[in-house]
């Protein structure tokens, strides 16, 4: 017997796995751009981009316009879907301090996305990436909040965020706790796990490299423009041996796009959980 009730919920878990998986697809296409470029940058023929360089990038491409609204769906699919685990925590993180820290993390990249997406509305609406600076209001008025005389020491406390998300990312890598959230068989597995463990380490690492920017740097930064990934892929460039060791992080970064692309592909999406 035809039950609307059972169907609406059948309907909207099919939404939500859609969701999920179009986020992860959408955000390995962003750090298979930054990859990408950061390799080519670590071979003398380019430069080095961020998150915001990369969706740039698809502008100059044939169709760019197009493919940048199928990226501001994929974005909102993403951070939308982190939003949703943050709040309904199918993974179960629980509300211990470190679960509760897992949860802050699922907003911080939901939030992350969600400006990420604004962006690519910008560069959608003056189709020359004039209107990406819209959000110097928004700066503006957060530098008079936190214009005070020693503003500038809040970036050690910014610090502090990406050095979480960096040891993060390189534990969840080293140990392949990512693993329990597959839903694919063995011979997948065996492909999916070591390149999946090499790319949570190399954006452990860049995240890790951020922190250090800001810890080290001090009062050059400004609490509301931190350094962002483009500005690590660079300070890795200047090092001695500076382009072995972006060339290394670029490729991390790539296999880290194809742990993206597997997520959207065999990642178990516990709908049932979602709704409990």
């Amino acid at each position: 017997m035809y039950n609307p009730a059972i169907h609406a919920k059948g309907e909207l878990s099919q939404g939500i796995v859609w969701l999920a998986r179009t986020g992860y697809a959408a955000r390995g296409v962003v750090y298979l751009i930054i990859g990408t470029f950061a390799l080519l940058a670590a071979r003398g023929s380019g430069e080095a981009v961020g998150t915001k360089g990369a969706i740039s990038q698809l502008l100059g491409q044939p169709f760019g316009e197009t493919l940048l609204w199928v990226m501001v769906v994929g974005l909102v699919a993403y951070a939308a879907w982190r939003m949703t685990q943050a709040i309904t925590d199918p993974e179960d993180h629980g509300t211990d301090a470190k679960g509760l820290a897992a949860r802050a993390g699922l907003v911080g990249g939901a939030i992350s996305y969600s400006l990420l997406t604004l962006f690519t509305l910008g560069l959608l609406g003056s189709s020359l990436g004039e209107s990406s600076g819209g959000g110097d209001g928004g700066d503006d008025f957060l530098s008079g909040i936190l214009g005070w005389k020693y503003s500038n020491y809040l970036v050690y406390l910014v610090a502090l965020v990406p050095l979480g998300v960096g040891i993060a990312h390189i534990i969840k890598g080293w140990k392949a706790k990512f693993e329990k959230y597959f839903s694919a068989s063995d011979e997948v597995m065996r492909w999916v796990t070591p390149i999946s463990k090499v790319g949570l380490i190399a954006r452990g690492v860049s995240f890790l490299v951020v922190s250090g920017m800001l810890f080290s740097g001090g009062n050059r930064y400004q609490p509301t423009s931190p350094p962002g990934l483009e500005d690590a892929l660079n300070a890795l460039q200047s090092l001695p041996f500076g382009a072995f060791w972006l060339g290394l992080i670029a490729v991390g970064l790539i296999a880290f796009a194809l742990y993206s692309f597997s997520e959207a592909i065999w990642r178990r999406i516990d709908t049932a959980a979602v709704f409990d």
